[in-house]
């Protein structure tokens, strides 16, 4: 039986070498018909062309980033479409703003002129949008009057502050955009960070911008002294006398022998005063409830130095005969 011939599966050098020779022709074909086509005009494509602001830095700020590009249509050579499109060695278009607080749009429709001229050759076919946004304020500086952070401290049990809180200085004195100032509402907050404050307060303690407004607003202050006086408030309890006003012979309460019991707290500063006062149980039948027959119990004196009042029972029944 004859042999068969094996093929080994490798391409032959000479086949290799035609093979080179066709990708180099496929390549350099493709490369002179992309060179052709470049340097040929009348092109048109949409670019994000880069823009620039050129505004007084040292008295308006951006409060929101400004934006870079602006979208147009354009023509022309194809080469030059190529390096506006990637954006190769294209310089920006400076906008100049002279008084960038009074609005906050500029109209594409004023540009279209200037720009066309800028990126000549190119023709500028148009923009694709109407106006571009941006957010530049003018910069000022503000007097903000102090006030404390009521979530930046705790008071003891039974404890109060007592008339005004005090600051010193008085104010501080912020630096940034207006519509940035405008969020503080003419009151900057202050945070002592203490918690359980049982006595007097004063104290030194350290101011910042939070971090979210630090980007926009500079402080002139970096702390202020924070100073109040504090009440302390006495448990105390007390019989009360039962004082029955404007009842009619014939009505009686379901419990004469009652005595009404009333809890308080006390500024501890008047104790010895209110040892003196005698409290009455005031009930008024004028004022029953026609309902239930019942009357809700009055505590008299009440004076101001006493609060949390609570009297046990709250109110009597009433008994006809």
């Amino acid at each position: 039986m004859p042999g068969i011939k094996k093929s080994s599966g490798r391409i032959s050098s000479k086949k290799l070498s035609n093979l080179k020779v066709v990708v180099l022709c496929i390549a350099a074909a493709t490369t002179f018909w992309i060179l052709n086509a470049l340097n040929k005009d009348n092109y048109t494509t949409i670019v994000d062309y880069p823009i620039a602001w050129d505004y007084d830095q040292d008295n308006y700020m951006a409060v929101q980033p400004l934006p870079e590009t602006v979208p147009i249509q354009i023509s022309g050579n194809g080469w030059d479409l190529l390096r506006k499109y990637f954006q190769l060695n294209e310089p920006p278009y400076i906008i100049n703003l002279e008084e960038p607080s009074t609005r906050n749009y500029l109209l594409t429709a004023d540009l279209k002129r200037p720009l066309g001229d800028f990126i000549t050759p190119t023709n500028l076919i148009g923009t694709l949008e109407d106006s571009i946004i941006f957010h530049i304020d003018k910069i000022e500086q503000r007097k903000l009057n102090l006030v404390i952070d009521s979530t930046s401290f705790s008071l003891a049990k039974n404890i109060e502050i007592e008339g005004p809180i005090r600051f010193s200085p008085e104010q501080v004195t912020v630096k940034g955009p207006t519509s940035v100032l405008d969020i503080f509402q003419g009151k900057f907050p202050v945070s002592i960070n203490e918690n359980r404050i049982s006595q007097n307060f004063q104290k030194s303690v350290p101011i910042s911008i939070d971090k979210a407004l630090s980007e926009f607003v500079t402080l002139e202050e970096e702390s202020v002294e924070v100073n109040f006086s504090i009440i302390q408030f006495l448990e105390g309890n007390k019989r009360l006398k039962v004082k029955k006003n404007n009842f009619p012979r014939d009505v009686t309460l379901e419990n004469e022998e009652i005595t009404p019991m009333i809890t308080y707290l006390v500024d501890g500063s008047k104790v010895t005063e209110l040892k003196d006062i005698e409290f009455d149980a005031i009930l008024d039948y004028r004022k029953r409830n026609r309902e239930d027959s019942t009357i809700t119990i009055e505590v008299r004196p009440n004076p101001s130095y006493i609060k949390e009042i609570k009297v046990d029972p709250l109110f009597v029944k009433l008994k006809y005969e």
